[in-house]
């Protein structure tokens, strides 16, 4: 699966209704260009559902189905088991309006699978959705997938869907593709300081490298103070650079800890969020968040703290990449 960055809409190139400006789309080993949406064989689940309101469940996902000339028998086959694969089995004869938004996106599911398709497209399709039946959705469908083994574009501008539910993930700048990996991979290990500030959020101290020993870097900040970091072989001493740091990477204290990295700021937020309190922490111009689990101490506004964290955590990137 991929999540799409917020460019032009890629599905729209996928699904047939834009051609590509330049390169061609290969499905199945077919070059796709000139390619009609109607003779692709791409399964697509829009994010209004676009759900025909006068027709039953049974008929919403069979109309592909009558489309292509496929006999009645085996429509009624395909259909009911591709109501069992998204657990509406005994709900055929409904209509939409008698079913809930989850069981109407069952529904456009069911549909787009039903057909057999080469690329399963599924465009925002939980956007529609409250919070909580959101997560509960993306992980029954991420489960149909693993289930049938189709390839699957997911395109969504939730980062934390995204990160759900993808295999694999595509970072895109400008139409450059930044960064290609496992969400772990892209959030843990960043390239540049674009996919570190773009997925998820990134705190960001600014500094030149002071001196290298093996696989650890010192690091002079901006704000005068000296800290140390891993180090992959890609800066010099004197080079500029920016180290990255989560904010669960951080912790607060009120003394240092002689095997961490130490800096000393002041509470100027707190944000409780239930599983966590998130805090805002000046260290000299830069405000820095720091996740704080919850059960793990709680921050006040004003209060001086000491943020630490250890040197083997944190990425350090070229300043301008």
């Amino acid at each position: 699966m991929i999540r799409m960055s917020p460019q032009p809409d890629g599905g729209e190139v996928l699904a047939g209704f834009v051609e590509p400006t330049s390169g061609d789309i290969i499905i199945d080993g077919k070059p796709m260009r000139g390619i009609p949406p109607h003779k692709r064989n791409i399964g697509v689940v829009f994010q209004s559902y676009a759900l025909f309101t006068h027709l039953t469940v049974f008929d919403n996902v069979a109309f592909g189905l009558k489309m292509r000339r496929v006999e009645r028998a085996q429509i009624a086959e395909r259909v009911h088991r591709a109501l069992g694969l998204v657990r509406l089995t005994g709900l055929d004869r409904r209509y939409p309006r008698e079913l809930s938004g989850g069981q109407q996106q069952r529904v456009a599911l069911a549909r787009a699978l039903v057909i057999e398709p080469a690329v399963l497209l599924l465009d925002e399709p939980l956007s529609s959705l409250d919070a909580n039946l959101r997560e509960q959705m993306r992980f029954e469908i991420r489960e149909i997938q693993k289930r049938i083994g189709i390839t699957t574009m997911f395109v969504t501008h939730d980062q934390n869907e995204a990160m759900a539910v993808a295999d694999c993930m595509v970072v895109m700048s400008k139409g450059e593709i930044r960064q290609i990996g496992t969400a772990q991979e892209i959030y843990e290990r960043p390239r540049d300081l674009f996919v570190a500030t773009f997925i998820g959020q990134a705190n960001l101290l600014h500094g030149k490298v002071a001196a290298l020993r093996g696989a650890q870097a010192d690091i002079v900040l901006d704000a005068g103070q000296r800290v140390m970091a891993r180090y992959d072989g890609h800066a010099r001493v004197g080079d500029a650079t920016s180290l990255a740091l989560r904010p669960e990477d951080f912790e607060l204290a009120t003394e240092e800890h002689p095997s961490m990295n130490n800096i000393h700021g002041s509470v100027v937020r707190v944000n409780y969020l239930g599983a966590a309190t998130n805090a805002g922490v000046r260290v000299g111009e830069t405000t820095l968040v720091v996740s704080i689990p919850r059960g793990k101490g709680v921050a006040k506004e004003g209060e001086p703290v000491v943020v630490r964290w250890l040197p083997s955590v944190g990425v350090m990137l070229a300043e301008g990449s």
